[in-house]
């Protein structure tokens, strides 16, 4: 089953040629991670805003996430990836960033308060938005990407 920040085989294939490794020349070296796992370990940490030690092991070494995280900024593959997924989720109706926001507040409600309304209506309906908006409002990438967050979403777009 494929996780909340995995991507599907349709969205890989979007952003594979641009992560694609390019192997030593003499074939010498350790063999690398695979990347598609390495990314989702890097969506995982841009969408939770967890710290990388914090990783599951479903996913490669922290240190392995991280370092690649830290080339793919670099060299502006992490960009060109997340403008081509930005693309790919905007086309399909899955991303819209002009509406999305991200909320962590939490009220709980006191022993003996009276109910403001039914329960029924407490439950909203779910956002048919991909769950990778998160990765894209992430004050992780904007800070690596040295954009201010209200302007971030228009260079995916």
């Amino acid at each position: 089953m494929r996780g909340r920040w995995e991507l599907s085989d349709e969205q890989w294939e979007v952003v594979e040629p641009v992560l694609r490794p390019q192997r030593r020349a003499d074939k010498r070296g350790r063999p690398w991670h695979d990347t598609r796992a390495v990314l989702h370990g890097v969506l995982w940490v841009l969408g939770t805003g967890a710290q990388w030690r914090e990783l599951p092991e479903k996913y490669p070494p922290f240190q392995t996430c991280h370092r690649r995280f830290q080339q793919w900024v670099q060299n502006g593959k992490l960009e060109e990836c997340l403008r081509r997924l930005a693309r790919h989720l905007h086309e399909r109706g899955q991303l819209n960033l002009e509406e999305a926001f991200v909320d962590a507040t939490f009220a709980s409600a006191k022993k003996g308060a009276s109910a403001s309304a039914p329960p029924a209506a407490a439950r909203a309906q779910r956002s048919s938005l991909s769950p990778h908006v998160t990765v894209f409002l992430s004050p992780y990438l904007c800070k690596a990407l040295r954009q201010p967050s209200a302007s971030l979403w228009k260079r995916f777009l």
